[in-house]
Formats: structure tokens, sequence, C-alpha cells
């Protein structure tokens, strides 16, 4: 089957990018495994690691690099702001709460889409606002799955210990009492991509006085099946 697209140096930029699918690669592996010429086959790998699409490891091989999981996240948010909109409206109106959904990025977290509670108090939380991630139960679900190493790094200086990720890691889903503003409880709970990697975290949030004083008695169920449903729809996307 021929695989060209008419485009060689792209073609040959594919090869490369396919040939370090199977992990790290020497040049002579990349040569070996795609065919190209010894010159060719540097020059290329140079080029897309000057675009971040490989790097190398700390013996020095190429492997694939950190753009090509900034550019999949990126596909996998649309995927699911897509599906966000009517499952964060039901979950608003089975738990009477303000629903919201976040992703990590970088030290902070973001707000990327909200369904309102209609009247009354509540907790308003505007599409696009950036949080902590050292207080609340959403950044609690977005730190609780991460490495180590990541995982140490973020917990200083945190409201949350370790020993509160690993119940978290271990239930399911967190909750925050006044964590990250006074007076305002939550309950959150993970989505997972195709890999069954942690990428967003649904809530719902609203006053202490509502929520009571163990709002996941009241609210973990469905904030866990919020959850699901839109992994669900992540994976068949995947």
């Amino acid at each position: 089957m021929d695989n060209s697209s008419g485009v060689g140096v792209l073609d040959k930029a594919a090869l490369v990018l396919s040939a370090l699918e199977s992990g790290p690669a020497t040049l002579a592996g990349l040569v070996a495994a795609t065919g190209l010429a010894r010159p060719t086959a540097h020059r290329l790998a140079v080029a897309l690691e000057h675009h971040r699409m490989v790097a190398r490891d700390m013996q020095g091989r190429f492997i694939l690099g950190p753009r090509l999981a900034e550019l999949a996240a990126a596909a996998g948010e649309d995927r699911l702001l897509a599906t966000a909109g009517p499952v964060l409206t039901h979950l608003r109106d089975v738990t009477g709460e303000s629903a919201q959904l976040y992703r990590r990025q970088g030290d902070m977290r973001i707000c990327v889409a909200a369904a309102e509670r209609l009247s009354g108090l509540r907790d308003t939380v505007p599409v696009g606002s950036t949080l902590t991630m050292k207080a609340g139960s959403s950044a609690q679900i977005l730190m609780a799955w991460e490495e180590p190493e990541r995982l140490h790094r973020g917990l200083q200086g945190a409201r949350f210990t370790a020993t509160a990720l690993s119940g978290v890691r271990r239930r399911g889903w967190a909750q925050s009492l006044g964590e990250r503003e006074p007076g305002v409880a939550s309950v959150s709970a993970p989505v997972r991509g195709p890999s069954n990697r942690v990428v967003a975290a649904v809530s719902v949030s609203g006053p202490i006085e509502r929520l009571t004083r163990h709002p996941g008695r009241m609210h973990a169920q469905a904030v866990i099946d919020a959850a699901a449903r839109l992994s669900d729809a992540l994976r068949r996307a995947g």
C-alpha cells in the first residue's frame, strides 16, 4: 500500500514519528526503522525536536515529544466540551447545585464548562476562571492520580494531604469544605480519557448550609455518574 501523500518531507517526518511510537530510538535505530538515509533521518529528527514533536531521553535517544500530547489533549478537550453541556445541565438538575468541569493547566486549573444553579444562593465559577491547584475537591481529583514526583511537588502548600489523596483514589471522588472559599462545599469525580488517564474533574458546588458537612453523602453518586458519561464519550471518540 502506498502511504505517500505527495509531500515528501512530510511523509518522511511521519515515518520518523511512527518509528518512535514503539519506544526510544538511537539515530541508527531510526535509520533502520525508516529506511531513510542517516543524514536525512538526523535532520528530520532534529527539526521535529525543535518543534517539540520529538525529544530526547536521559540516554540521548529520540522519543516522542510533549507537543504531541498537548495536541492530543486539545483534540480530547474539543470532544469533552462537545459532550459537557448536557451532562453538566443534567447534573445541576439532579443535585440542584451549580456544576462545573475543570481541566489542569500547568499549576492551575481552569473551568472549561459550567451549568449554573438557576436561582437562590449559588457558587458561581464563570467559564474561563483560573483557580488554584492547592485547594478544592476538583484540585484533589486532578492531583490524586499524578506521577509521584509531580504529586509531591503539588502537595507543597496545599490545603489537602497525601493521606487525603490516597482516600480520594480509594473512593473515586473528593469533597471539600471551605478549602477554596469559606462557606463553600464541593464534590468532584475524575473524567478519564481513552488511556484511562484523568483528563478533567466534574464538580458540584454550593453553600455548606445546603450541601452539609458531608457533601459526598448527598452528591458523590451523581457526580460519579456524570464523570462516567463524559469518560464514555471520550472513549467512544478515542
